[in-house]
């Protein structure tokens, strides 16, 4: 028979291979399995989730991500055309407009869970996030 200490071990090393979509459904199937009482969220609770979700995951494209490089490139040698730089200027708003809503997303969706935000937002740190640059 394992012991208790055994399965806990077991449960972390799991935990800790898991990232993206894989580790929030860990994390909601725990969270239910410690209260019953959230068996399920109903279905606007998970609209919610997945739409703010889906806020707090996305990010350029790859076409676009290399674009931006390029254009950052080009700045810093100061090779930038007029055009060019309104391009890299539209890039800026358009990140810092997906920055605000991706944070006001965290601040939403770690209300929904009803947890810290500090837990929210360790979970789609960078280093977690699939093809984060």
């Amino acid at each position: 028979m394992t012991t208790s200490s055994n399965i806990r071990q077991r449960a972390k090393e799991l935990v800790d291979q898991l990232s993206g979509d894989s580790l929030t459904q860990a994390v909601e199937f725990m969270e239910r399995l410690r209260n019953p009482s959230l068996e399920t969220l109903n279905s606007e609770e998970t609209s919610q989730e997945r739409s703010l979700l889906e806020i707090i995951q996305r990010r350029l494209s790859r076409e676009e991500q290399v674009r931006l490089t390029n254009l950052r490139q080009k700045q810093d040698e100061e090779t930038l055309t007029d055009e060019e730089h309104q391009e890299l200027l539209t890039f800026v708003e358009r990140i810092e407009q997906q920055d605000a809503e991706r944070a006001a997303a965290l601040v939403q969706l770690a209300k929904l869970r009803q947890v810290d935000l500090k837990t929210v937002i360790a979970e789609f740190l960078p280093s977690r996030l699939p093809n984060a640059s």
